[in-house]
This record gives structure tokens, sequence and C-alpha cells, in this order.
């Protein structure tokens, strides 16, 4: 997978991307938070940085075969873990894990590979109790 600055608005978005991509299907209720101009603040990207995100991630997904698995991240552990490490500030952390947690519960069910990136994010960030705080 291809690399993000630290705590970049892409390496933010990407996180974002693994989650919606994880479990292989985008939703009409996924689709419509990506296009949500209050998510695009938050990540700091536009509409259209955002969907080349999406597409890089995609694409970078699809090359290692692991897309469209059921119940499995589509990405290695340690790949994961590289990823995600690509965030190191704190308020940006709490910002994602909000965000991927609402992106993954949008569609009114939370898939294996979603909690997947979700639950390495809260680990690695050290940020288990987090995900139950109301956002601010």
């Amino acid at each position: 997978m291809r690399r993000y600055p630290t705590n970049s608005p892409q390496a933010a978005a990407r996180i974002v991307a693994l989650t919606v991509l994880a479990d292989g299907d985008l939703s009409t209720a996924e689709f419509e938070l990506l296009a949500h101009p209050e998510l695009h603040a938050q990540l700091g990207l536009d509409r259209d940085a955002l969907a080349i995100v999406l597409h890089d991630a995609y694409t970078d997904l699809e090359s290692g075969a692991r897309l469209g698995i059921p119940d499995t991240c589509p990405v290695d552990e340690f790949t994961l873990r590289d990823i995600v490490n690509e965030i190191d500030d704190p308020e940006l952390q709490k910002r994602l894990l909000r965000l991927c947690a609402d992106i993954a519960h949008s569609d009114g069910a939370v898939d294996i590979a979603e909690s997947i990136v979700i639950s390495s994010a809260m680990e690695q960030w050290g940020l288990y109790r987090e995900i139950f705080r109301p956002a601010h």
C-alpha cells in the first residue's frame, strides 16, 4: 500500500476508506455520509480529494487479492498497523475513530471486517473507551 505523510488528510481518509471498503459493499448510507460536507471538513479534504483517496485505497486493496473475502479485513495485520500508525495526533485519532464508527454503523450493522479496522485503531491508539463517549 502507498504511504502518506503522518497525520495528513490522505492518511486519515485512508482509514475511513478501509472502514468503508472492509465489508466489500458501499451502502447507500455510507455513500451519503462520505458525501456530507461535515465529513470533508473533519478530514480536511474536499469531495474530489476524498474520492481520489477512496479510489487509491480500493486499487491498493484489489492488488492485495483479499478484497471481498467475507469476514476478513482486506489487509493483513501488519499493513493495517502501519496504516493506523500514520496517525499519531490524539485529537485526529479520536475524530477518526468516531467517523469510522459512524460509517460502519450507518447501514444498521457493523460487519466483522469493519470492526477489525476499528478495533485495530482503538488498540493501537489506546482509545478503548473513546468509542463509547459522545462526540463533542
